[in-house]
């Protein structure tokens, strides 16, 4: 059997084995929107408000007018149908090669709070809280990693809930929480004193005892509105834990998609800091020629295509395995250790054909060399998801 493959219109120079035709033709109108969404209406509030380390409410109209919101979910949203995951990957790719602080925003509202509440919620509490998500009337967050945990919440996590009647009472604190000073809607895990076992719960904003504070003074991520979140007596009634989290196995699985979401946005970083060090070396020029011309240079951008194309075509194969329902926390697990590996050789090496203009933000590589530190540690470190990976192979638990 053979099978044509045409150059797409507006294909990117980074999709060098050309991945986008994977995807049939209504979903690449999707991806294409967001890709003039990103260029035209998005970009040109990066740069200033990442120097300024402010978050753009703007954005917030942006998404809402786009109808990306929702996409993944069946039912919610402008799609009436879920989009595959592929679409989803490669949207966070989109949106990752024009910033990560822009994507990361709309990741912790789209992906990890609307899908906590889509996995984890019963059929009442989607159909309560969804809605205005996937519309972007209301914003979510994601409350997960503490100031003295962030690999160890499944047996480490110090926030509490306890249960009073109809009514279950939340004491801790957590931090490097995304959207979480101005979102609506913060999903907060918390460890049952009952019984021990980590348990969801939705606290709205303004509710009592419920605390954000932005967190100033980031070298990456700068435009993300981080917060460290005091919870002290905070009420939440039983209507608003979700119903479907009963044990840290059950949180397993909604990390288990978002790390996959996290490899999508690495694949972005690569791209974004690829294209810009390639038309750099077309358009610099030393001793009379575009250093594009040189040899050394000429490697440092093969080898960060052959890492992009590398890792693109690791999450292809992911994306179909989750279309599949075959998708297991070793499969997100390498995925997010490789392609962020991947991801930090490739921003050095573009920032490295700026030379001392690599340092600007203005000629936006800094921005990409710094942001992919974050990216390299949250969502499970390479470490971590070194040993899951290791204990799947071998059988051995490696963890201390």
């Amino acid at each position: 059997m053979t099978t044509t493959i045409e150059p797409l219109e507006d294909q990117l120079v980074a999709d060098f084995y050309g991945y986008e035709s994977l995807l049939p033709d209504d979903e690449r109108k999707i991806l294409l929107k967001a890709r003039a969404l990103m260029r035209d209406q998005v970009k040109p509030l990066v740069n200033d408000n990442w120097a300024k380390g402010e978050f753009p409410k703007e954005l917030i109209g942006l998404f809402r007018e786009s109808g990306l919101a929702g996409l993944p979910y069946e039912g919610y949203g402008e799609h009436p149908a879920a989009v595959s995951n592929l679409l989803s990957g490669m949207l966070a790719l989109e949106m990752t090669r024009t910033d990560a602080s822009v994507s990361t925003f709309f990741g912790v509202h789209n992906g990890l709070a609307m899908y906590s509440v889509h996995s984890g919620g019963d059929q009442e509490q989607r159909d309560r809280w969804l809605p205005e998500m996937a519309a972007m009337d209301k914003i979510g967050a994601f409350a997960m990693t503490e100031p003295l945990g962030g690999s160890d919440v499944a047996g480490g996590m110090r926030t509490t809930a306890r249960r009073e009647g109809d009514t279950w009472i939340l004491d801790g604190a957590k931090k490097w929480i995304g959207n979480a000073t101005f979102a609506d809607y913060v999903v907060v895990w918390a460890r049952d004193v009952d019984d021990n076992h980590v348990k969801g719960f939705v606290v709205e904003k303004g509710t009592p005892g419920f605390s954000p504070a932005k967190i100033e003074n980031k070298l990456a991520f700068r435009i993300v509105e981080n917060a460290e979140i005091t919870l002290t007596g905070v009420r939440v009634p039983e209507g608003n834990r979700l119903q479907n989290i009963n044990s840290f196995r059950d949180v397993a699985e909604i990390l288990r998609a978002t790390r996959g979401g996290v490899a999508w946005q690495a694949l972005g970083v690569m791209v974004g800091a690829y294209e810009l060090a390639l038309d750099y070396a077309r358009e610099r020029r030393q001793f009379g020629r575009p250093i594009g011309g040189f040899q050394l240079v000429q490697d440092l951008l093969v080898k960060s295509l052959g890492n992009i194309t590398a890792s693109w075509g690791m999450l292809v194969q992911l994306a179909r395995l989750q279309d599949a329902g075959v998708f297991r926390d070793e499969h997100s697990a390498l995925a997010k250790a490789f392609v962020t590996s991947r991801m930090r050789e490739v921003v050095a090496w573009s920032r490295e054909i700026f030379g001392g203009n690599g340092i600007l933000l203005d000629h936006d590589i800094a921005r990409f060399f710094a942001d992919a530190e974050a990216i390299y540690s949250f969502e499970g470190t390479r470490e971590m998801n070194t040993l899951i990976v290791g204990k799947s192979i071998t059988g051995q638990s490696a963890f201390v």
